[in-house]
């Protein structure tokens, strides 16, 4: 009687020992030493447990980590099934590797491992990419400047085109954000570039002036090179007169200078018109109010003409100011490119505004406004 006591205790005492018993549960990832190989299945000797099979597609591990298996390698695979019609655990060597992969890549975000992303295919947002058979996404804020899109005008589809060109190419990237259950992976190459200039970015500081080369021109600015860094010169930036498109002033591969005015983490911002005198100081010098001067116009709007008096001072003639009688169309009383007088009838030096007319030249009798010449229109 009491050897029968005593078993029934050992036996209460092993099946509440779970590290003895170590039975599975479906998604769990079990360790074993491969039995046998056929064609299409591999038995597997589960430890404490049982014999697992896996079979068709669940042995092709993407990773090919267990191609050339023989018996008694030591293996993990995924329990997909307890039991299938043999009584044997169904695995897979499919689900374990894509578990590990995913394990390995939430690590990677806590190391700053700096991983190859095979890309695969782009669209308008970014990159798809494959990252330890994994697939992820690189946006195209995470790229780097050397491989940023800068497209005058922001177009779609040529921005599009810019990233279909590095299909099937390989970039060094960091993991930015994971999660599997989601099957999200964010990946930057941004952040790799970030890391390499961080020594030489602490190196400067606002107030510096640096040289470069321009190496894009967009509508909203220009992009400058030194010291492998870039910084952008925003349009306002460029000079002290209005202008409408950077081109107009400058060209890629021009060498400028320009003095630093802002970092933000790996953002540089610049400005060239910080080391020009501002006209705008002496403007009172060449022109005072009530002076008639001759000026081209530069642009037409609604609400009057943009004209340049010289190359550093550009005045504004309002509507108000073009005609004692109403102005339905300010195209109607000239076209960009034309030449005519005008009197000046203010100054903010400050502002960097001076405004002009044609209707206080009207009223003047003596100045009157000149029509635009054949010659000025050509």
């Amino acid at each position: 009687m009491s050897n029968t006591k005593t078993a029934a205790v050992d036996l209460k005492t092993l099946l509440a020992d779970k590290d003895w018993l170590k039975i599975p549960k479906v998604a769990d990832v079990v360790k074993g030493k491969v039995i046998s190989i056929a064609k299409n299945e591999i038995r597997v000797d589960i430890e404490g447990y049982k014999t697992g099979v896996v079979r068709g597609r669940e042995i092709y591990a993407e990773a090919g980590e267990y191609d050339g298996l023989k018996p008694g390698d030591e293996v993990e695979a995924t329990v997909i099934e307890l039991e299938n019609e043999l009584g044997e655990v169904e695995l897979s060597f499919r689900y374990a590797g894509q578990q590990r992969a995913w394990e390995t890549l939430r690590k990677m975000i806590d190391t700053g491992e700096v991983i190859p992303a095979k890309i695969v295919e782009a669209n308008k947002g970014g990159l798809l990419v494959r990252v330890n058979h994994v697939n992820g996404f690189l946006p195209v804020s995470q790229l780097s400047p050397d491989n940023y899109p800068r497209v005058s005008g922001g177009d779609k589809i040529k921005i599009l085109e810019k990233l279909k060109s590095f299909v099937g190419q390989s970039m060094g990237v960091k993991i930015i954000d994971v999660n599997e259950r989601e099957e999200k992976l964010i990946v930057s190459e941004k952040a790799v570039w970030e890391e390499a200039q961080k020594g030489v970015l602490d190196k400067y500081k606002v107030g510096d002036v640096v040289e470069g080369a321009i190496t894009a021109i967009a509508d909203f600015g220009v992009f400058v090179k030194f010291d492998n860094l870039e910084g952008l010169v925003h349009i306002s930036e460029i000079a002290w007169q209005r202008i409408d498109h950077p081109r107009d002033l400058v060209k890629v591969g021009e060498t400028v200078k320009a003095e630093v005015i802002g970092i933000e983490g790996s953002k540089i911002f610049l400005s060239m018109k910080k080391l020009i005198q501002d006209p705008w100081k002496t403007v009172g010098e060449k022109y005072k109010v009530g002076d008639t001067v001759e000026g081209k116009v530069l642009k037409v709007n609604p609400f009057g003409f943009f004209v340049e008096l010289d190359r550093d001072i550009h005045g504004l003639a309002h509507i108000s100011e073009l005609s004692k009688k109403p102005v339905k169309s300010v195209s109607d009383i000239a076209k960009i490119g034309d030449t005519m007088k005008f009197k000046i009838v203010s100054i903010e030096p400050e502002q960097h505004r001076l405004g002009l007319s044609l209707k206080a030249l009207e009223e003047g009798g003596s100045d009157k406004a000149e029509a635009p010449t054949e010659e000025s229109k050509g």
